[in-house]
């Protein structure tokens, strides 16, 4: 019997005036001058971040600080011509206690970033750069 992935499921409602509602009608305040990129940003850390405190929690290890930031270049596709993102850099620092090993370390790192939906549905892979205190 193959087993069924989980399914989770997402809505946004925007209304004329700008306001953002999630799909049970809590506002989303983001402030005006923040553009889809910048929210395209913001998400990809808070994900990377929820991914890794996901795969820390199962390896007993927790996240007691946890920050970051984004940087991206849009410009036209050399394959088709479209803007896009074509490039992603982000700067993760986060403190680990206890700290893992080094081997450990690199799994928890690799899996954070494996597992976050947001990065995996970009075109284009982001580069990552930890710092673990």
């Amino acid at each position: 019997m193959a087993v069924r992935a989980k399914e989770l499921r997402y809505a946004i409602d925007l209304a004329d005036s700008g306001t953002l509602r999630t799909e049970d009608g809590t506002p989303l305040d983001p402030d005006p001058a923040w553009s889809p990129e910048h929210l395209l940003l913001a998400a990809l850390v808070r994900c990377s971040l929820t991914s890794l405190r996901y795969h820390a929690r199962r390896a007993q290890i927790e996240v007691r600080a946890a920050r970051g930031s984004a940087r991206a270049l849009v410009t036209k596709r050399e394959s088709d011509g479209r803007y896009a993102m074509v490039e992603g850099d982000l700067d993760l620092e986060v403190e680990l206690v206890p700290y893992p090993g080094p081997e450990e370390l690199e799994a928890l790192l690799v899996k954070a970033e494996r597992d976050c939906f947001v990065g995996a549905s970009l075109t284009v892979k982001p580069a990552y750069r930890w710092t673990v205190t």
